[in-house]
């Protein structure tokens, strides 16, 4: 059950894939204390920080012992929400009180689009300074967006990975403007 963005008159469907969240608890963790005593909490050799995987919404998160967490798998704020109360529950069922309310902070948002068209690589690599296109390497064009700033992975099938984004609706703007450029260099096949 993904959501889908629709564009203005000539309708480009963005699909969130996932959104990296940043959380501050604003306290100091024991994470030893907190794998050793709750249940679902991975504490991996040669990392800083314990792993929480959450089911519903399917997610991680990185706890550190300084109250920041990282959480990636999201694809709704309403996603990061859900966790966020369960990460709590969780906490307290290990005896950890967090007693102000946690910043959430996006980091970045993942989204895939469709152009609807092929698209020229060599072209767009030869008319746009913003690219990178090394097809022996790697068989998608890095193209870069100063406004709003976000990178897109262009593939020739007209597939594309917008990153980079801090909202939906940049995302959304990030792809609508790539799409305007690569037509306007006539890089269309």
């Amino acid at each position: 059950m993904y959501k889908y963005l629709k564009m203005a008159k000539d309708v480009m469907k963005v699909k969130v894939e996932n959104i990296v969240s940043s959380i501050t608890l604003g306290i100091n963790i024991d994470i030893e204390k907190l794998a050793n005593t709750v249940s679902g909490i991975d504490n991996p050799k040669r990392f800083p920080g314990i792993i929480y995987r959450i089911s519903n919404p399917k997610l991680s998160m990185l706890i550190f012992r300084t109250g920041k967490v990282i959480c990636s798998g999201a694809r709704s704020k309403a996603d990061i929400e859900k966790a966020v109360e369960q990460l709590l529950a969780k906490l307290k069922e290990g005896k950890i009180k967090v007693t102000g309310k946690p910043k959430v902070e996006i980091q970045n948002i993942v989204a895939s689009a469709s152009l609807d068209f092929h698209v020229n690589l060599d072209q767009l690599a030869m008319e746009c300074e913003n690219t990178e296109y090394e097809p022996e390497q790697f068989p998608g064009l890095i193209f870069r967006l100063a406004e709003p700033k976000t990178v897109m992975l262009i593939f020739k099938s007209g597939k594309m990975i917008v990153t980079g984004a801090k909202t939906v609706q940049q995302a959304n703007a990030a792809a609508e403007e790539t799409r305007k450029i690569v037509k306007e260099i006539k890089a269309t096949l």
